[in-house]
């Protein structure tokens, strides 16, 4: 990098600083910082849905999972859609409905205190510990291609974004998000561009990608399940035959994980309820669930493209050496630096940024939204409530704790997979199944008590964390379904044991037929379902034919 590239990176950062700035100059209050005074728009939160989830462990760790493995990671998208349709039906109304900011707080009206005060803390470990993965990710790029050491690559992207989150609240998370995403894709687009150039054309691009198995078992020594063009594995299930990325664990665990990523995990859910009603909250989750495909698809191609370069450039793979290994989740950035003018490679580096910057300010955000909340809120202010002259200085005090947290977890978690975007969905997958079983286990039975609803999280998550240590041949994707329904049946059984919840206790809590008539929905959404479910039919579709089309 050069002057031109650190102008570019430098510009980026200034804006970013500039518009939270701006945005947040007028909030006076929670509402205003947490949720944007339910005013943002659909599109803008449906797009920063997309970009919090196309991070730098989407840009860095699909290129190298598809480098090293092939098309199966397409498989993980099939189950968006009918993820979105659970979400609309089961769980958004239900938050909306009670006006919520801490989805947590569901559960204590559900199940108690106790409850809601377990899983606020569960999640703010779990996400700080899984966004100090994306940090991670972003500060050994910055330290292999630009020479920065580790620390204060991690101290520049942690401060910049700490800043711009507690200036700007959700309003500058989700407009920043916005920006973040264009130039983000444009960077995926303009490696891709280069890319197709470097190997002489895309018909190169085909004919080399299936080789890149051999070229790096030849070059580095490895034996790899490399699939080539096959997007689609059904030879093996995942329970016990190592099949980690088959079908089914793919389709069924990625359902699950999605369910309750996207609807019971508060980075994800507090914009959702930033929006003016419920109707706008489904058009942002139709939005990421129809067009998250087509970016995930692009993303992928660059590291087909990539893959192909690799075959034609074998001495590249030695730009990948460190002295813990091969780590294929630098291919992308070293890849920009050997082949892209500087001013682009400027762009690509921002792009970058970006997708760091997306996760973590959405994050820090809702840790410090469920911080205040679940616990400050609830032990620390006098009679439950904080006055409104603090409530926008505790809320940017606990954002920057929250920020220095995230950063700091990012030195411990560099092995836990050679991929880093496996890694990040490896820690969520010991707690998603349990997570939703709980919320739904509230929303969908009438029987089940707090003590039967504690219990069964803990058995779940207790059994996923098993699964890892003494069964690692199953999937984890399959601890998302397996930790689900332990976690349901077991709190359906205990609860069996202890007085059921009274009537009174349940109202305006629980699902029951004939709800949706009852939100006075605008749009007919029962055709928009319709829509998304053909929608998964039609990945489906498309990734099947991919393996024989391109000789896969």
């Amino acid at each position: 990098m050069n002057g031109i590239d650190w102008s570019v990176v430098i510009v980026y950062i200034a804006g970013m600083v500039f518009m939270s700035w701006y945005l947040g100059r007028k909030q006076t209050d929670m509402q205003d910082y947490y949720l944007g005074g339910n005013d943002l728009s659909w599109w803008a939160i449906g797009i920063s849905t997309m970009a919090t989830q196309c991070s730098t462990n989407s840009l860095l760790g699909a290129p190298a999972f598809i480098i090293t493995a092939g098309l199966l990671w397409l498989q993980y998208e099939f189950a968006v859609p009918v993820a979105m349709i659970v979400i609309m039906v089961y769980l958004l109304p239900f938050y909306r409905k009670l006006k919520l900011v801490s989805i947590y707080e569901y559960l204590e009206l559900r199940f108690g205190v106790g409850t809601r005060t377990l899983l606020s803390l569960l999640f703010q470990v779990l996400r700080a510990f899984a966004t100090g993965v994306t940090v991670y990710g972003i500060a050994i790029v910055l330290q292999e291609i630009v020479g920065i050491p580790f620390i204060y690559s991690v101290i520049l992207l942690g401060v910049v974004t700490i800043i711009y989150d507690m200036l700007g609240g959700m309003t500058s998370v989700v407009y920043s998000d916005v920006i973040q995403m264009g130039v983000l894709y444009l960077g995926i687009l303009l490696c891709v561009v280069y890319s197709v150039m470097a190997v002489g054309g895309i018909n190169e691009v085909f004919t080399l990608f299936p080789q890149v198995g051999g070229v790096l078992a030849k070059v580095t020594g490895e034996t790899l399940a490399f699939s080539g063009f096959a997007a689609i594995d059904l030879t093996g299930h995942g329970l016990g035959d190592g099949k980690t990325f088959a079908f089914w664990p793919m389709l069924f665990g990625g359902l699950f994980l999605y369910v309750s990523y996207y609807g019971c995990d508060q980075t994800q859910v507090q914009r959702e309820l930033s929006s003016k009603d419920l109707d706008d909250t489904n058009l942002s989750l139709m939005l990421n669930g129809l067009s998250r495909f087509p970016l995930v698809l692009t993303y992928c191609f660059m590291g087909v493209c990539i893959g192909a370069y690799i075959v034609a450039n074998p001495q590249f793979l030695q730009s990948l050496r460190t002295d813990s290994g091969w780590e294929y989740n630098l291919a992308v950035p070293k890849f920009v630096l050997a082949n892209l003018p500087h001013g682009v490679i400027g762009l690509v580096i921002v792009a970058l940024f970006s997708a760091a910057m997306s996760s973590l300010d959405s994050t820090i955000n809702s840790l410090s939204a469920t911080t205040i909340k679940d616990i400050y809120e609830q032990f620390f202010a006098e009679d439950g409530k904080i006055p409104e002259e603090k409530q926008l200085m505790l809320s940017r005090v606990m954002t920057v704790f929250w920020g220095v947290a995230c950063v700091g977890f990012s030195f411990v978690v560099g092995d836990i997979s050679k991929s880093v975007i496996e890694s990040v969905n490896k820690i969520g997958s010991l707690a998603n199944g349990p997570i939703l079983a709980l919320f739904l286990m509230g929303i969908l039975t009438r029987r089940v008590n707090s003590q039967g609803a504690v219990i069964g999280l803990l058995t779940g998550f207790a059994g996923n964390v098993a699964l890892w240590v003494y069964a690692p041949t199953v999937s984890w994707l399959w601890w998302n379904v397996i930790g689900f329904f332990s976690s349901f049946i077991t709190g359906a059984l205990v609860s069996l044991a202890f007085p059921a919840p009274t009537a009174e206790k349940l109202e305006g809590l629980v699902y029951y037929r004939g709800v949706a008539a009852d939100l006075e929905y605008k749009r007919d959404w029962p055709r928009n379902y319709a829509i998304m479910a053909a929608y998964t039919v039609v990945m489906i579709g498309i990734c099947w034919a991919l393996g024989p089309a391109l000789g896969g």
